[in-house]
């Protein structure tokens, strides 16, 4: 067993699971309800559907709908067993200890009947000398791994659980050691300086060099010229494109090697390539860190075992800026290996994170990925068939329903705002809009007639007004790239749009708006003006999980932003807050009047039964006690008390 396994989408008549074995496993699911019998059901193929990704890697999908609904609000106990040779049954307990709490035999699930309970984050880089915010996550479910009524609902990643552009020296290495031991496909790369997958690998440039590699650069003069007329930019406009994922193999290890610790063990004794004495710092700064992460790993993929997960892309997933424009999506899809690059990230996406949201909208693009396995014969030198991959890569392209909706209590809308962007015909350069009018006219349509939701959207819908000023000012001058000009507000349709969405009388009065991206966290209390109601909006943001924004540049940023854009300031008449009052929450710890939170960690939140937050706190992953985001009321409150003379508290 390779990874997992990690729960999907939990409901009483149906589970959806994820693993990775070295082959087809024979599998039987037992669970046990807290006080009744266990069930056995036998995983068959159709139960489960197994994807191969090389000679020893194969993903089982499980996907089970239970003739009688398991019971909510309870511990249930489950177990995968494995059948053996000898005809004998292994379980976790015996394949993945690690995945076990302290005492217990099996893991455990709790299907909450209400999602008022929610743990999320998102921005997990390996390399970040962080610890990681999933092992805080596992902590936390390990203090109430007996108290089904303090276990979270959900765990949400809102975008950027791998970070297929900005990979460390030692990451590489691994990966190309694991794609070696477990028989990874290989490929041809049409438009590339190499030609094929293997030739790749062996390149001078492969570490910390390969932007020399990637389409619009000098080994390719002529297609630079080609999409930008000379100018000196790349197609992929990522900072840290030294190590950017290329192939399919590539991504597919790379989730194995951040979801779980076993992968790395098979890979231990790989050698360190030949580097430039310029490059030997950072590779050692970079193996320290990726020490630091491998320690956690067991904790993060036992938090991955025990709460239901749902995922959502976000760039860098694929790579940085991905559809900033409409500008980039010519230069990126006109070309065949920019085209590739992207495609192989969504095919491992989908096989690793989409799948397991939306099981039933996959099944002809896994019947592509079989056949396109099929083509990956020893004959072949287990090298994929170029013209059936592409094949899969339009399909995938083309795809409109990656963002899903969980219709629970209150319902969860997970926005897909990457792919279906408002595209300035006008000014092809300029940031597109993070979803378009139809995209935005289904939302509404989701929420018609709900009386709360909480809206998970990778991008904050409500950020920080200063950075979204700088984004602005970059735009307009033609630098959108350099500062990732991506907010709800950069499009004026867009924004207008989501508004509107929000003052429809139709749409629920309480929102709550869940976000990741910017490397720092906060909270806001929204309300939108000029309504013939007034609904409630919170837009509450946790990153990174494993990763921060520069401390000195945050603080700066901070005390600036508090000081031309407070709640009295007329220069947000000359914004879209204009419609909107928002109220900062403060976090309890800060110091000087911080409205942001820097630091590693995961975030949880907890609504009434209206669908408002009660509690909203960010789990530090570096020991800190938590940080609890204060509504206005509170802070008063607390900044009263704080006066009082001493022995009057």
């Amino acid at each position: 067993m390779l990874a997992g396994p990690i729960l999907r989408r939990l409901e009483p008549g149906r589970l959806v699971l994820w693993l990775v074995g070295s082959a087809p496993l024979g599998l039987t699911l037992v669970l046990a309800p807290k006080e009744s019998e266990p069930r056995r059901v036998l995983l068959d193929a159709s139960h489960c559907r197994v994807v191969r990704v090389g000679r020893h890697a194969c993903i089982h999908l499980i996907d089970v709908e239970l003739p009688e609904p398991l019971p909510q609000d309870t511990l249930i106990e489950y177990d995968l067993l494995v059948a053996q040779g000898d005809g004998s049954e292994a379980g976790i307990a015996h394949w993945a200890p690690h995945l076990l709490h302290a005492g217990a035999a099996r893991p455990n699930m709790v299907l909450r009947s209400r999602s008022d309970n929610i743990l999320y984050g998102s921005c997990r880089k390996p390399h970040h000398p962080a610890p990681d915010g999933l092992a805080r996550g596992d902590d936390l479910i390990a203090e109430n791994v007996e108290r089904a009524d303090e276990r979270p609902a959900m765990l949400i990643m809102c975008g950027d659980q791998v970070y297929a552009d900005d990979v460390a020296g030692p990451m590489l290495v691994a990966i190309h050691a694991l794609i070696r031991r477990l028989g990874l496909f290989a490929e041809c790369l049409e438009g590339a300086v190499v030609a094929d997958s293997e030739e790749l690998y062996r390149h001078p440039a492969s570490y910390y060099r390969r932007e020399e590699l990637l389409p619009a650069f000098n080994a390719n003069e002529a297609l630079r010229n080609r999409f930008f007329t000379g100018k000196k930019k790349p197609i992929f406009t990522t900072a840290s494109a030294q190590n950017h994922l290329m192939t399919l193999s590539e991504m597919m290890a790379m989730y194995l090697l951040v979801w779980s610790p076993v992968p790395w063990q098979l890979v231990a004794d790989a050698p360190a390539p030949a580097l430039d004495p310029k490059h030997e710092e950072r590779w050692r700064r970079e193996s320290k860190a990726l020490v630091g992460f491998c320690r956690d790993l067991p904790r993060a993929a036992r938090l991955l075992a025990h709460v239901q997960t749902l995922m959502i892309f976000d760039d860098h997933d694929v790579t940085d800026d991905w559809n900033l424009s409409a500008k980039w999506e010519t230069a990126a899809y006109g070309h065949p290996f920019s085209r590739r690059i992207v495609g192989n990230a969504l095919i491992a996406y989908m096989l690793c994170q989409g799948w397991g949201n939306r099981p039933e909208v996959f099944q002809e693009a896994l019947d592509e990925m079989t056949a396109l396995a099929d083509t990956a014969a020893p004959a072949s030198d287990n090298r994929l068939d170029a013209p059936v991959q592409d094949a899969l890569i339009g399909r995938l392209l083309a795809f409109r329903q990656w963002g899903f909706v969980v219709r629970t209590q209150p319902a969860i809308i997970v926005l897909d705002t990457r792919t279906r962007r408002w595209r300035n015909r006008r000014n092809p350069g300029h940031p597109s809009g993070l979803m378009d009018w139809e995209a935005l006219t289904e939302l509404q349509h989701e929420l018609l007639d709900e009386t709360a939701a909480v809206i998970v959207s990778a991008a904050p819908m409500f950020g920080v007004k200063l950075i979204e000023v700088v984004q602005r000012i970059a735009t307009f001058i033609g630098q959108a790239l350099i500062v990732d000009a991506e907010n709800w507000m950069a499009h004026r349709g867009a924004a207008s749009s989501m508004l509107n969405i929000f003052r429809h009388s139709r749409t629920p009065g309480n929102y709550v708006v869940l976000s990741g991206d910017v490397h720092y966290s906060f909270a806001y209390d929204v309300e939108v003006r000029e309504s013939d109601r007034t609904p409630h909006i919170w837009q509450i943001t946790s990153s990174g999980i494993k990763n921060e924004f520069p401390h000195g540049l945050l603080n700066w940023l901070d005390r600036l932003n508090r000081w031309l854009y407070s709640p009295r300031s007329p220069l947000n008449l000359f914004t879209q807050r204009r419609d909107l009052a928002i109220s900062p929450r403060l976090p309890d710890a800060r110091q000087h009047g911080e409205r942001v939170w820097n630091g590693a960690g995961v975030g949880q939140v907890w609504l009434d039964a209206q669908g408002r937050p009660v509690r909203i706190v960010q789990h530090n992953a570096d020991g800190r006690p938590s940080t609890r985001f204060l509504a206005p009321a509170q802070d008063a409150s607390r900044a009263a008390a704080a006066e009082q003379p001493l022995g009057k508290h």
